[in-house]
């Protein structure tokens, strides 16, 4: 995330390519006004020469106001240094329109226009020590050389730091809102902290900190310093807060120790804060938070006896929140005082004195790590009552703990390294989860991330390379996050195997202990892996981390009975680099993909990944023999031999219903020696259950033919060392043995899968229902299976998957021997998940036409209405959301039918129960209006369901709703929801509904609100890019009746159909598709430039819309700008120019024929010239005031007049009819810009620059800037 690896940014290079000078200690010491957002401070710089040749030191610097430098404390003459404000160059002087894109985005800033240069003073002296000093080799050694060494120095630089654009986020102290004010630094870029303060802001320059922050003492204080005037903005807020709100102290969290808090002498209502941190650190990696905070002390949470364990070592763990807060961190923090002990003890200790979270509002993401300080967002929080967000939320706050570790003490060498930073605190975390949920949990999740690698990976780089394009877009860290864990949970077990005591944990660790220098490379880990596991990975890393995809292997098998070994043929494909661009673009992907473009990510994956894979036959007798080959080629035939010499008998039915009666007790009895094979999914096995529950069982040709193999089946990579998609031809049978008799859970997920996208069968059913109802299975197999049970719904089977969904949600949630649903009880998180998944199964379930069935539609309606939780002791927000959001897709799903054209009209096909499932929808928004939800969860649900209703034409149109509930006020969640839903039913491109959404997005304060309007414009550009905005079905073409006769006209030509298609799987086509269909939108390009000129968006949110507008306009090196007439100016044509006196001081003068014209741009310096007698001033025309009366003025008569600008003259050319000018005079060349007199108003000119110039104004010939007003 950001803050915990080096973001590609260009703003860090300049400080860090000079090796001249380091800093060995920083004192920073701000004053923080926080309702005018300003910052006064100081900082003393102490560094240390590296040459006696230093001339200048080189910090970053990009938004504050440097006031004074000096090289000494008392020292009044300041220092030379050189620094401009880069952000005073995004302020545009004059009217500018999208298509000047490329002016501003030159002057975006760079390297050089964010760096502040101090020239050393002569009298500084730079004096040398003499000494050893000690460095680390690439190993991890140390190695003692003599360097020259010089004394250090100190420079003390005077800043302020106003009109706050990055860096600090404020919330609450507007007028506006009843939030808690607090304010905090904001991650919006690597050099965010240099927005705040010069510093030299790279990864590499890592120093002590001692930080002072003062401000307010409590909230009031901060007011009433403002308030004076009755009003002012503060005034009306200091009125509205109660007393005890202005009673609260403001509390000051920031990296490091706190070592004192002194209140102001000279003034009560301030206090200073001062911290210290212990350990070098970056200054990305510095931050603060100022609020009303509460404290919260998470080692309570410690157990007695890992108290009385750690004694003095416990390291303090705190949480601090907004008031009201306290029992939700303490709900969702409580493991985090675990983890300290199980990472200090694991790996090494704790590189700060404590770790402390703080809880804030409008966090860009879900928390942003800094030394010893997390700052986390108030969105993750969930009380005791809350059940769904429980693993999600947990591991990220492990995350942010164990990026303590690997993040901030352990850094990236280059950011191409992130993803080993990114990945070891993924899996210190995965790994302390482990512990916590057990370890079904963590295979299981690390199967479902390993099919979201296959998935996702397709024409992506490798993770290696992904870390330089994390700055591009968030895609490339998710993609990081979610690949890095799992490639080094693979390599975990490759190193298991070849060296059982030394695991991935044990490398982790001794890299840690052994003080690498405070970062590392990927070379570097390489090595450390490769020592650990005594082999060579070279080939590993080459496959994993440097190349991208996944690779698809085919197995087929035969036993051959002669030989008595099984032939094995593993066939494996690979997607090819260019393979993903032939795929459809997909509308939230498109800005993406037109960065990648852009900027030429291109993957290259390899031909073949190489291998060990593990082999496990289980064969006859029972008995599993492993077999470990060696993939080298993408076909490979191998022979593994066969052990059993005998083949076991199949239990007999009859000893099948003896175990599931429970007459066989022993498992150690005769003839009881296959118990535990089938101890899983044998249930339902009486026949009255059968009957019941419509199961199938094998028949006795299938029971011959089982008894016929000769193995009972084979688990291919059975020790999870692959990150591939595998398909096996095996028997289905063979893959419910597998799903009954392997214990473990990934053989069982992979089972369960198979049989999802099986053909229809009558057997599937009978085994998934078994696998949903037994108890003993992993809830994530139950889960899974209920979803398997929707894709046999409206099968050849009979559709018996929906019965059995049903069947199964009346058994185990409705009243016993009623279809009435019981009371809710939630104590059992397994069964709350299953009964969730088995009401998103059913909600899916749609006939080859689209539709729902009636009966899914009755099911969701009688559930959400009876639903009851009275008596539940947790929330039933995320249940009940899932009913209305199913209800709503299933009856939108299926529309009311026209009566006319059809004969009969199928059951719930009528107004009444669509006003049925409306009117229970809103009921539950209503109350959720009242009593509201988590993250109002059924509000947001219930317009989800209505959008689709609205998008069916179900429902009158609910725009007016949306429309009220996307205004400031409602809940974030809500407002995004309503703007997403009126992008999605054609308002986007209506233009009050696009200057309503600009102008939300330029006045919101909020960037987190800002990120995910700006993605709801994302999407809408990328679905007009490919051209799907208007197209009902993006899914997908219609899919209509077999039986019935379908006529298409082709009605356009095959260019054009060439055209569609290059839009929707290149990104050359759809840009020029975007660009024929948005381009000419005048609302569109007036709000986006609205957006582009906002004070308020961050630079980075500035570079995105410059990029849309790149693709969109052409660009234009010239602008309109407005010039008002003189009061007396005539009309006519140039008569002739009087030349000016060289005795005189420089100045314009134009004589017109029916008139004179005077430029006076400095009256002070140029002379004014006479104005024309009574009789040369035209008589004034009266007209009146009405847009209907307009001057009758020939066309031919009317005069035009062209004003040429070139640098150092200005000259006026006549369009009418005038002989040709002289050789003596020659008319200026181009830029030119014409310009239409018109009767009174104001003229516009349009002025075309160099490139290469900024249009800061256009000088004359004494030098004088031209500007425009």
């Amino acid at each position: 995330m950001p803050g915990l690896v080096e973001e590609p940014a260009p703003v860090l290079e300049p400080a860090t390519t000079s090796a001249t000078f380091a800093v060995a200690q920083q004192k920073v010491s701000l004053e923080i006004d926080p309702v005018t957002r300003r910052i006064e401070g100081s900082t003393d710089i102490e560094i240390a020469p590296l040459s006696e040749d230093l001339k200048s030191i080189t910090l970053h610097c990009r938004q504050a106001q440097i006031t004074r430098v000096r090289w000494k404390p008392k020292q009044v003459i300041a220092s030379d240094f050189t620094y401009i404000n880069a952000y005073d160059a995004l302020d545009i002087p004059f009217v500018t329109t999208a298509h000047q894109h490329e002016q501003l985005k030159r002057r975006l800033p760079d390297g050089e226009k964010t760096t502040v240069e101090i020239r050393r003073p002569s009298h500084v002296q730079i004096v040398e020590l003499a000494g050893y000093t000690t460095s680390k080799t690439l190993d991890g050694k140390k190695k003692d050389k003599l360097e020259r060494l010089f004394e250090t120095i100190h420079v003390y630089i005077d800043f302020v730091v106003e009109n706050i654009r990055d860096g600090l986020h404020f919330v609450g102290w507007d007028t506006d809102g009843l939030r808690y004010p607090h304010f905090y630094t904001q991650t919006t870029g690597s050099a965010a902290i240099a927005s705040l303060f010069p510093c030299v802001d790279s990864i590499d320059a890592k120093h002590l900190w001692e930080i002072s922050i003062k401000t307010p003492r409590t909230i009031g204080d901060a007011f009433l310093l403002h308030a004076k005037n009755p009003k002012s903005a503060a005034h009306l807020k200091l009125q509205a807060m109660s007393e005890a709100d202005k009673a609260l102290d403001l509390n000051v969290m920031c990296s490091g120790d706190l070592t004192d808090e002194i209140i102001d002498p000279n003034d009560p209502t301030k206090k200073t804060s001062s911290f210290r941190l212990s350990a070098a650190v970056a200054a990305r990696h510095i931050g603060f938070a100022v609020g009303p905070f509460e404290e919260v002390n998470l080692a309570a949470f410690r157990e007695s006896d890992e108290d009385d364990r750690l004694g003095r070592n416990a390291v303090p763990v705190h949480a601090f929140c907004l008031p009201g807060r306290t029992a939700d961190v303490k709900n969702t923090c409580f493991p985090l005082a675990k983890a300290m002990d199980h990472f200090a003890v694991e790996y090494t200790q704790y590189p700060f004195t404590s770790f402390k979270l703080c809880f804030v509002d409008d966090l860009l993401i879900d928390h942003y790590d800094t030394a010893s300080l997390s700052l986390c967002s108030n969105s993750i929080l969930f009380g005791d009552q809350i059940i769904d967000p429980l693993y999600e939320t947990t591991r990220e706050l492990i995350f942010a703990l164990a990026s303590q570790w690997s993040g901030i003490y352990l850094t990236a060498d280059q950011p191409n390294d992130s993803w080993a930073i990114i990945g070891i605190a993924y899996y210190m975390t995965d790994c302390f989860l482990r512990r916590i949920f057990g370890n079904n949990e963590y295979r299981y999740q690390n199967k479902v991330a390993a099919q979201k690698i296959c998935d996702r990976d397709t024409g992506v780089p490798g993770i290696f390379y992904c870390g330089q394009y994390i700055g591009l877009d968030r895609f490339y860290y998710n993609f990081i996050a979610l690949k890095a864990p799992v490639v080094l949970f693979v390599l975990d077990r490759r190193l298991l195997k070849l060296n059982a005591s030394h695991g991935l944990a044990r490398m982790i660790a001794k890299t840690m202990r052994d003080d690498v220098g405070g970062k590392i490379s990927t070379n570097q880990f390489l090595k450390l892996c490769e020592k650990a596991g005594h082999t060579k990975l070279e080939t590993f890393f080459q496959q994993w981390v440097y190349g991208g995809g996944c690779p698809i292997f085919a197995v087929s098998q035969r036993f051959n009975k002669k030989k008595l070994v099984v032939e094995m043929s593993i066939d494996q494909i690979q997607y090819k680099s260019d393979q993903s661009r032939d795929e459809p673009i997909v509308a939230k992907d498109f800005i993406r993909e037109v960065k990648e473009h852009s900027n030429e990510v291109f993957a290259e994956v390899q031909s073949c990944f190489v291998g060990p894979m593990t082999i496990r036959i289980h064969e006859a007798d029972g008995t599993p023999y492993e077999h470990i080959v060696e993939i080298k080629e993408p076909r490979m035939r191998f022979e593994i031999p066969y052990n059993t010499k005998y083949k076991r008998l199949k239990r007999s039915r009859r000893q099948r219903e003896k175990v599931a009666a429970g007459t066989i007790e022993d498992p150690a009895a005769e003839g009881a020696d296959d118990v535990l094979l089938y101890c899983l999914g044998d249930i339902l096995g009486t026949d009255e259950e059968k009957r019941e529950w419509r199961l199938e069982e094998w028949t006795p040709e299938d029971q011959e033919r089982m008894n016929q193999e000769s193995y009972e089946w084979i688990r291919m990579d059975a020790d999870f060392e692959w990150i591939c998609k595998l398909s096996i031809n095996m028997p289905g049978y063979m893959f419910v043995s597998q799903l009954q008799q392997d214990r473990d859970v990934v053989a069982q997920y992979e089972t369960v899968e198979y049989l999802r996208t099986h053909k229809a069968h009558r057997y599937i059913t009978t085994f998934l229902i078994r696998t949903l109802m037994d108890e003993r299975y992993f809830h994530g197999v139950r889960t899974a299976a209920a979803i398997a049970l929707r894709a046999h719904s409206m099968g050849n089977d009979g559709g018996k998957g929906f019965f059995h969904l049903r069947k199964a949600f009346q058994e185990m949630f409705c009243l016993k021997g009623s279809n009435m649903t019981s009371p809710n009880d939630f104590s059992d998180r397994a069964k709350y998940l299953v009964q969730c998944s088995i009401v998103t199964a059913i909600s899916g379930i749609r006939d080859p036409s689209g539709r729902a069935p009636f009966g899914v539609r009755r099911f969701l309606y009688e559930v959400l209405r009876y639903n009851d939780n009275g008596e539940n002791d947790y929330s039933d927000c995320f249940y009940v959301a899932a009913l209305i959001k199913g209800l709503g897709e299933a009856v939108a799903s299926a529309p009311l039918r026209d009566t006319e054209d059809l004969m009969t009209v199928d059951e719930g096909d009528d107004y009444d129960f669509l006003r049925s499932c409306w009117s229970e929808i809103e009921r539950y928004q209503r109350r959720d209006g009242w009593i509201p939800s988590y993250h109002n969860l059924i509000s947001v649900m219930a317009l989800h369901a209505k959008f689709c209703l609205d998008k069916a034409d179900c429902i009158p149109k609910a725009r007016t709703e949306y429309l009220y509930l996307s205004q400031p006020g409602n809940h974030e969640d809500i407002r995004i929801s309503s703007f997403g839903y009126l992008f999605d039913l054609g308002y986007g491109l209506s233009s009050p509904y696009l200057t309503y959404f600009f102008n939300t997005y330029v006045t919101e304060r909020s960037p987190h609100t800002r990120a995910r309007l700006m993605s709801i414009l994302t999407k809408f550009v990328g679905s007009i890019a490919i051209g799907d905005y208007n197209n009902p079905n993006k899914a997908g073409e219609e899919i209509h009746d077999p039986d019935t006769l379908v006529i298409e006209q082709q009605d356009v030509s095959t260019n054009n159909r060439k055209i569609e298609i290059d839009r929707k799987v290149t990104v050359e086509g759809a840009l020029a598709g975007l660009k024929q269909d948005l381009g000419g939108d005048v609302a569109f390009m007036a709000g986006v430039w609205s957006a582009v000129l906002s004070p308020r968006i961050s630079i980075e949110e500035f570079s995105d819309l410059l990029t849309l507008c790149s693709k969109l306009y052409d660009a234009q090196s010239s602008v309109m700008v407005t010039v008002k007439y003189p009061r007396w100016m005539t009309y006519g044509g140039v008569e002739k120019i009087k030349p000016v006196s060289s005795n005189e001081k420089p100045k314009l003068l134009l004589k017109l024929k029916y008139g004179s014209i005077r430029t006076e741009r400095k009256p002070k310096r140029w002379q004014p010239y006479a104005k024309p007698t009574q009789e040369q001033r035209p008589k004034p025309i009266l007209i009146k005031r009405d847009s209907s009366i307009t001057p009758k003025v020939p066309q031919e008569s009317r005069p035009k007049t062209v004003i040429k600008i070139r640098q150092g003259s200005m000259v006026v050319a006549d369009n009418r009819q005038t002989p040709a000018p002289t050789p003596s005079s020659p008319a200026p060349s181009v830029p030119t810009v014409s310009m239409s007199n018109r009767e009174g108003g104001s003229i516009k000119l349009k002025l075309k620059f160099n490139p290469k110039s900024r249009p800061n104004g256009i000088s004359t010939t004494n030098g004088d800037a031209v500007k425009s007003p």
